[in-house]
Order: C-alpha cells, then sequence, then structure tokens
C-alpha cells in the first residue's frame, strides 16, 4: 500500500470519528478538497499523521471549533463578483419588491463580508426596512466574527470598487464607521441580519423565503450532498422564489429535474418552479 492510498484510509476513518462522534458529516465532501482540509488540520494541531487526529477528535471536546474552523474555510469579500450583485439588483429585486415582507437565507456565511453586501445592496433598493436576512454557517468562529460586523480597513477601497461596478449608489464608508484599521458596519445593517448555526449536511428548512444565496459552497461537494442541498433550497423557497449560487457552479448535471429554471446562467441565478426538487 503506497502513502497516498494510507493517506485516504486515514481521512476516511477521521471523518468517520468526526460524524460519530458530534454529528458533523464531511464524508461526502469533494475528496480533493477535504483531503486537503484534513491536511492543514494535522499541519495545525502539530501531529505527524491524519491519525493522530482521531483520539483527540473522540476525547477531547475542545477541539471540535478548530476542526469547523479547518475544514469550512470561510474565504469571502464584500461585493465578491460585482455583477451577480447588480443581477440580483436589476433582474431580482425589483421583483421581490411586490412583496410587504421579505426574507433572505444566506446560507455558508462564512465571516459576513457577503451578507453585509447584500444588506447595503437591499438598503440602496429601499427593501431594507421590510426584509429580514437569516445569515447561517457550520463555522461558529466565522459566525461570531460575521455579527460583530467589523473587517479591516485594508480590504475597503477593493470593495469600494466593486460596489461601485454592482451600481452602488453611495460611497461605501458611508454604510460605517472607520478606526484602528478597522471598519465597522452600522448598527442598521446589523439588526435586519439574524446569525445562526446550521449546517448544510444534516439539518433541514427552519422557514420559507424568498431569495436563497449559497455561492461558493456546492463547489465543496460531492454530486450526492449537492443534491441534498438543492433540494433544501427548493424546500426553503416559495413560489416564484429565488436561488443565486457561485459562478464556479452550476445546475448542469440536475437542470433537469431540480425544480429551479434559469434566470441569468451566467451569474447563476434560478427560479423555484412547481416540480419538486430531485
Amino acid at each position: 500500500m503506497n502513502e497516498a492510498e494510507l493517506l485516504d484510509i486515514e481521512v476516511t476513518l477521521f471523518l468517520e470519528a468526526l460524524y460519530r462522534r458530534h454529528g458533523y458529516d464531511f464524508r461526502n465532501y469533494a475528496k480533493a478538497s477535504i483531503r486537503r482540509r484534513v491536511a492543514g488540520l494535522t499541519s495545525l494541531a502539530g501531529v505527524g499523521s491524519v491519525a493522530e487526529l482521531i483520539p483527540r477528535t473522540l476525547r477531547d471536546a475542545s477541539f471540535l471549533p478548530e476542526i469547523l474552523a479547518q475544514l469550512s474555510v470561510p474565504v469571502t469579500d464584500m461585493f465578491r463578483d460585482a455583477p451577480v450583485f447588480q443581477a440580483l439588483r436589476q433582474q431580482v429585486l425589483p421583483i421581490l419588491a411586490s412583496w410587504p415582507r421579505l426574507k433572505i437565507w444566506q446560507a455558508g456565511c462564512a465571516t459576513g463580508e457577503e451578507v453585509y453586501s447584500l444588506a447595503i445592496l437591499l438598503e440602496e433598493e429601499g427593501l431594507l426596512e421590510r426584509t429580514l436576512i437569516y445569515a447561517t454557517d457550520i463555522n461558529d468562529l466565522a459566525l461570531k466574527k460575521a455579527e460583530d460586523g467589523i473587517f479591516p480597513l485594508a480590504g475597503l477601497d477593493d470593495a469600494q470598487k466593486r460596489h461601485r461596478e454592482s451600481g452602488g449608489r453611495r460611497p461605501l464608508a458611508e454604510y460605517g464607521v472607520s478606526g484602528h484599521g478597522y471598519f465597522r458596519l452600522d448598527q442598521r445593517l446589523r439588526e435586519h441580519i439574524v446569525f445562526a448555526h446550521h449546517n448544510l449536511v444534516c439539518d433541514g428548512v427552519f422557514c420559507e423565503v424568498h431569495l436563497v444565496l449559497c455561492r461558493n459552497v456546492m463547489i465543496y461537494f460531492d454530486r450526492e450532498l449537492q443534491a441534498r442541498a438543492l433540494r433544501l433550497f427548493h424546500e426553503s423557497l416559495g413560489r416564484g422564489g429565488f436561488l443565486c449560487l457561485g459562478t464556479r457552479e452550476s445546475l448542469r448535471h440536475f437542470e433537469s429535474d431540480s425544480g429551479f429554471a434559469v434566470v441569468d446562467r451566467e451569474n447563476r441565478i434560478f427560479r423555484r418552479g412547481e416540480e419538486k426538487a430531485a
């Protein structure tokens, strides 16, 4: 047996231990991606092999947040993929504006940059006051950072450029205060966001929403887990609700029976139909 085969066995046993001990199921994540992340956890934990992670996973409950922080990869930016936000502004929000109250689910919100971008978008289109955004993630450390709404000031100029490209109506700096190298988003944005722990792998629907954003999460899932997530999104959306995925994701393998119609293929925006997702 070569080293690669031995590593695969160790990773499989580690993920099984994590699932059986703590209920977090990463077994259907894309293999290459999860292998890299487990290797990173091995290095971070200061052990010589993946197998050495297993006893600590089973016996040390305080190790769990470190595991989830490493495996869930909370990477995001404000107004990432500006054309997507422009498409939401032009093609989705004018339709959602017909509802008296709006609920939006940002699944896999990571450290919160994208959900605050969405709140700013809603504010500029006059919809924030009647909107509640549910921002969820598996990573509690990332959720805490997202709830604080404080980000390094160094990235604000790039975010401002993307905001303008998305059709932004005001300077981004007007949506918060700067100081000591950080930018804190205004309370009026944060009060319309509810942050909560939610696991796309095993948790169910918690409310009916008008729009689901889940961007750059499903690229880490295998096809079985992607299908499960799509069923969950379909069940969570009311009739005519919208789904927005990441620009590297698509419904290409599921389009015939996904229950979603294409609104904007380039920007990965879809709309719920009547059929049940497969």
